[in-house]
């Protein structure tokens, strides 16, 4: 993972109508926090975070060029409007080089299991422990010509190196089972309209 620069600066307005101000500005209202600092105000601009996030996904590392001085964070939360998709909120933790942070990374399957099989895939993301400069953009799952009856679980995933699987080892992550037939699926249609021929 890249890092990536963005100038913030300190914000000395809170509450709704300070975040629209901002928001109307062009910017993101944001809050830094952590190693035991007091949490920092800030609004980042909002067309390069949002760049940022769509080229380096949600656990961005940034360098934030803030008061003449240079902060490592990392990108824990991103809130976004539910209607109008743009950028709410950020939350973002001070990190160091060299420091493990725990962090949910997307989970991407790849290839089609063997013929007349159906998946199900029960988790999207996995957590993991990584280094802070070293956070993967994602998990890739191969399921090429995976067989009916396949099970994968957390444990079975491969993961860069470095890093440390948090989500439970039992975790199930894809279930590969063997594809209902046509009669079975003409059959379970059938079924609720003869039980409601027999009510009747």
């Amino acid at each position: 993972m890249s890092e990536v620069r963005l100038a913030a600066e300190q914000r000395t307005e809170f509450g709704k109508g300070a975040a629209r101000r901002t928001r109307r500005a062009g910017k993101i209202p944001a809050v830094l926090y952590g190693h035991g600092s007091d949490p920092k105000h800030l609004a980042l601009p909002a067309l390069e975070f949002a760049r940022v996030v769509r080229e380096h996904g949600q656990n961005a590392v940034l360098t934030l060029a803030l008061d003449g001085a240079a902060e490592l964070a990392l990108t824990k939360t991103v809130t976004t409007h539910p209607i109008k998709n743009y950028i709410e909120h950020v939350d973002l933790l001070l990190v160091k080089r060299g420091e493990k942070v725990t962090v949910e990374v997307p989970l991407v399957i790849s290839g089609e299991p063997a013929s007349g099989t159906l998946l199900t895939q029960d988790l999207s993301t996995i957590q993991i422990e990584s280094d802070a400069m070293n956070i993967p953009d994602q998990i890739e799952l191969s399921i090429a010509g995976v067989t009916a009856g396949t099970q994968i679980h957390a444990s079975d995933l491969t993961l860069p190196a470095g890093a440390v699987l948090i989500t439970d080892a039992d975790a199930l992550v894809v279930a590969v089972n063997e594809a209902p037939s046509a009669a079975q699926l003409e059959g379970d249609e059938a079924a609720p309209a003869a039980e409601a021929t027999e009510e009747s």
